[in-house]
Order: C-alpha cells, then structure tokens, then sequence
C-alpha cells in the first residue's frame, strides 16, 4: 500500500514537472503558473495567499498558532526569454520547473505523513522573478517569511558540480550585479574627428580600465563589458552617442562592494578625461551567501538520510548567483540554506537545450522531506 502512495506521488511529480515545463512564463508574468500552483496548494489543503500587485503565492499548512517552528520552503517560479530552435519563448533552462515540482512533491509527502505537521509548521513560497532578481526581496516585503525560523531552497546543479545520488548542504553563491550605460554625445563627419568624442574610443578607454582593477587575488571576483552599441550603416560618420552594460561578480558582498566603488569611480574618470556625459544606471543586483551553520546541519543530516553518507558533497562554491539570500540579509534572524541537488544536469545551466535525469526529483522532495523533519528533531 505504501509502494502504491510512493509511486502516486512520483507520478504526480513528474506529471507537474511535465505541466510547467510545457507551459514556462517569464519573470512578472507567472500569471498561470500562479493559477496552476494556487489550485494544488488549495486542494491540498493549505491556507493560500496571492497577491494583488505580483505574481507568486504562499501556501500554509500546520497550526501557525501554537508556537511551533515554523520552516518555509521556497520555490522560484519564472523561466528565461532565450531562443529555441530559431525561436525565441519563455524555456525552463535553470531548473525553475523541476524546483516548483519538488516542492510540490514536499507537500503531498507532508499529507501522507500527516504525524509530521504535530510538530512543525511549513509555508511554501512560490516565488516570481528570480531571474531578474527582485522577486525575494518582493516576498520580504510582503512579510513571507516574518514568522519563519528555519528556509530551505533547493537548485539542480550542473555534473561539473554535483553528479546524480550526490548533493551538498549549501550552496556558497557568489554576489553579481549589472549596469546599463549610455554615453550622450554628438555625432561628426568622418573627416572631422576633432568636432566630437568618439564614443567608440570612449568604450575602449573603459575597457582598458576595467581591465587594471586590482583587487584581493584571494576573493574570486570579474568585471566585464557585455554589450555596446554605437554606429550605424553610414561609415562616414563619427558616433557620439552608445549604449553598454556591465556585469560585476564577487565571492563576497564585501568584495562586491570594493568592485562596485572602483567601477563608479572610472565611470567618473573617463567623464572628466573626454568631458562626456556617461548615465550609469544598475539593472540588477544578486547578494552573496550568508551561511547558517544549524541549517546546513539539518541538510547534511537530510541528504545522509536520502542519498548515504557517500551522496553528501562539501559545501559548494559557485560563481553564480541567487536572490534566494536577500531573505536572510534582510532577516538576519532566519536560519537559512539551499539544497544542491546532483542530477546530471547537461550541457549547462542556462543553456536552451538543458536536461538533467529526472529521477533527481525523487531524491530532492525526499531530501526536502528529511530536513524539514530534522527540524525538530534537531
């Protein structure tokens, strides 16, 4: 009887994950999915909670009132805009799909092992907009996780980084953030080079400079120009006026900020060296890690549990980064971690034609399972 269960939630698992793969929606615009998600979590019997100015929904099951310890489970929702065999959609290329199902598979595990919600509560936290990363400090703001004490997140991991039957307890994401730029000059006849800037040259000279930022060898960190556009098809024409972006990484939001004050600090320079008017504007931002020890203790033991003391990885250290931990920087109370989970995940995060071996759904709603358990058995 209990196989026959297992093997139902399985099924449901891999039928959601079908579901939301087939029908992925973009950062803000998880309209559906929300609809989609909304309707299992309220079957299920949870105490659901939308929102009138954002996509996302909570979902609450346990008694929240008898002082209990309360674990939320969070979920990012929103797929990326890239191109797929010559098209450009919404795709499912950072495993936001197979988060969502799961947490889903989490739920459905806590209602068939009912004994467990005696003791804990638990909130699922269907997030919007990870990938423009704003949608966690969203759900700070609607006070989501106040009431927490312990968050768990879970992310597929590339095989360079976790094989399937393997998992670490943290991931020790790195701090990113981004800048568009535009340079606002005036353009001038190919033959008269003196009557303005060439904003071609300006880009060079920025490059240059980013080039010579010397930082702590030690704190892995990068700064790079990502685009710029200038010109146009009239060769004999001197462009004035361009539009960049950069993109700024550090292992630490520390080295993030020193990273972050040298490349204002060019921005300035280059504006007085060719009396040209630079707008920096920043497009995103991501914080790096703040690790909890006591929760990376429950996760290990989870994944012990799951996968045997074989399938527990060290702590892993990415460049990447998650808007996952503005929820601890802005609640410095809660006792955080993100599950990495090993899944063969081919050829690349991000890449258009991403997969990874399914079965590793099993073992995340399972290792999920076990770490809320060993919350109060901790």
């Amino acid at each position: 009887m209990m196989n026959n269960t297992k093997n139902k939630i399985e099924m449901q698992i891999e039928n959601t994950f079908d579901y939301l793969h087939n029908h992925a929606e973009i950062s803000w615009e998880e309209v559906e999915t929300t609809k989609y998600i909304e309707k299992i979590l309220k079957e299920s019997g949870c105490v659901v909670k939308t929102f009138d100015d954002c996509t996302g929904v909570i979902g609450d099951l346990g008694n929240f009132n008898k002082g209990l310890p309360v674990v939320a489970v969070r979920a990012d929702m929103d797929a990326l805009w890239q191109e797929v065999e010559g098209k450009f959609q919404a795709n499912h290329s950072c495993g936001h799909d197979a988060h969502m199902s799961m947490v889903l598979g989490l739920l459905w595990k806590l209602k068939k092992e009912g004994n467990v919600l005696d003791k804990i509560a638990v909130r699922f936290i269907f997030q919007p907009a990870e990938e423009k990363a704003g949608g966690a400090l969203k759900m700070v703001e609607k006070g989501v996780v106040d009431d927490v004490d312990y968050l768990f997140g879970v992310h597929l991991r590339p095989i360079q980084e976790a094989k399937l039957g393997h998992a670490t307890p943290v991931i020790v994401h790195g701090a990113a953030k981004s800048y568009e730029g535009i340079i606002k000059g005036h353009d001038a006849h190919g033959a008269r080079p003196h009557l303005n800037e060439n904003v071609i040259e300006v880009g060079a000279q920025i490059v240059n400079l980013l080039k010579q930022i010397h930082l702590d060898p030690l704190v892995p960190h990068s700064v790079k120009m990502t685009s710029f556009k200038a010109g146009g098809k009239s060769t004999n024409i001197i462009p004035g006026s361009a539009t960049f972006s950069l993109d700024l990484r550090a292992q630490t939001n520390e080295e993030m900020e020193k990273l972050d004050s040298k490349v204002n600090s060019i921005m300035k320079t280059v504006r007085e060296l060719y009396g040209i008017d630079i707008e920096l504007n920043r497009n995103s931002g991501i914080a790096a890690a703040k690790l909890n020890d006591e929760a990376t203790m429950v996760m290990s033991k989870a994944i012990k549990c799951v996968l045997g003391e074989e399938g527990l990885d060290k702590p892993l250290v990415t460049p990447g980064g998650d808007d996952f931990h503005y929820y601890t920087i802005k609640r410095p109370s809660l006792k955080a971690t993100m599950l990495g989970l090993g899944c063969d995940l081919k050829p690349g995060l991000h890449h258009p034609y991403m997969t990874f071996d399914k079965n590793a759904l099993i073992n995340g709603t399972e290792i999920l399972y076990q770490a809320v358990k060993n919350v109060y058995e901790f």
